[in-house]
């Protein structure tokens, strides 16, 4: 079974968020998502300082299997980037949660994140996908 973290929201598209101690909102692709995408090779992350808006492609993430797009949680300005993805983007397999962070969002409204799922809620989806 996958890895769900109750702390975090999630998207149906595997990704999750989780909004830390100053505010901005961390993205990242969940456990289920890196073990189906396979040895994830290349991460593409969006540019410090560039906007993204929730619901649109932020990223890109492949693996020796497809390549994927990364969707954001919330809308907002890009305020860091995971530059360990770089140069080990494996780090995404080993780690999704923790050291495989995709990017942090200063967001514009965390209401946003009421949208999302819950743990609960994405476990069950997950479920009825078996």
């Amino acid at each position: 079974m996958s890895d769900i973290r109750k702390e975090l929201k999630y998207l149906s598209s595997h990704e999750w968020a989780r909004v830390e101690e100053d505010g901005t909102v961390t993205i990242g692709i969940t456990d289920h998502a890196q073990d189906a995408l396979g040895d994830v090779v290349y991460v593409e992350t969006p540019e410090v300082g560039s906007r993204v808006n929730v619901g649109e492609e932020a990223g890109v993430v492949e693996s020796v299997k497809a390549a994927s797009d990364i969707y954001t949680l919330v809308s907002g300005e890009v305020v860091a980037v995971n530059d360990l993805l770089q140069d080990t983007p494996e780090t995404v397999n080993n780690s999704p949660y923790d050291e495989g962070w995709f990017f942090r969002v200063k967001p514009d409204d965390l209401s946003e994140l009421e949208d999302a799922m819950d743990a609960a809620e994405y476990k069950e989806m997950l479920e009825s996908e078996d």
